[in-house]
């Protein structure tokens, strides 16, 4: 059931602790998923290719319209968990409060750590530096072009702009 999937950090930290003693490799990645496109699922399938768990962790429904803007998100962080919880490729969802990832990164401990799209080097610089640490690594997913969430939103104001 997919919302068996749904998992607090702390939570997920016990899990990936014995997924790592029974030689499973980890995997990691973030984004707010607002509405699921397709560059999303390639991204999530890539990611999900680099190990043998993938847990995606989630910005809160604050840390969306902070850097979104006040009419973001589309759909709050509890549906979007779901969406992502029923995806084959994706073994845990997690929400994060904060601004980054950071806090997160150190709480999970993953083997990989994926970005996919456009991200902000100073801060994968930052997540990089603590995946060595442990001895984990960052991967960089190409992004799909032709796909994203603000576009699909301004798709949906222009048609319902031409209906009436």
């Amino acid at each position: 059931m997919a919302d068996d999937k749904i998992k607090t950090r702390e939570e997920l930290s016990m899990l990936i602790g014995k997924f790592k003693k029974a030689g499973k490799k980890v995997v990691h990645t973030n984004g707010c998923y607002d509405l699921i496109h397709p560059g999303h699922i390639s991204t999530l399938q890539k990611a999900k290719a680099q190990g043998d768990i993938l847990v995606v962790s989630i910005n809160s429904d604050a840390s969306v319209k902070k850097f979104k803007g006040e009419n973001r998100p589309v759909m709050n962080e509890q549906e979007r968990a779901e969406v992502l919880a029923a995806l084959d490729c994706v073994d845990y969802v997690t929400i994060f409060p904060e601004d980054d990832i950071i806090n997160t990164l150190q709480m999970l401990k993953p083997d990989v750590h994926t970005k996919g799209g456009s991200f902000i080097e100073e801060r994968v610089k930052a997540e990089k530096q603590l995946l060595e640490s442990w001895g984990g690594c960052f991967v960089a997913l190409p992004m799909v072009e032709g796909h994203s969430t603000t576009s699909i939103i301004e798709r949906i104001i222009k048609s319902e702009k031409g209906r009436k």
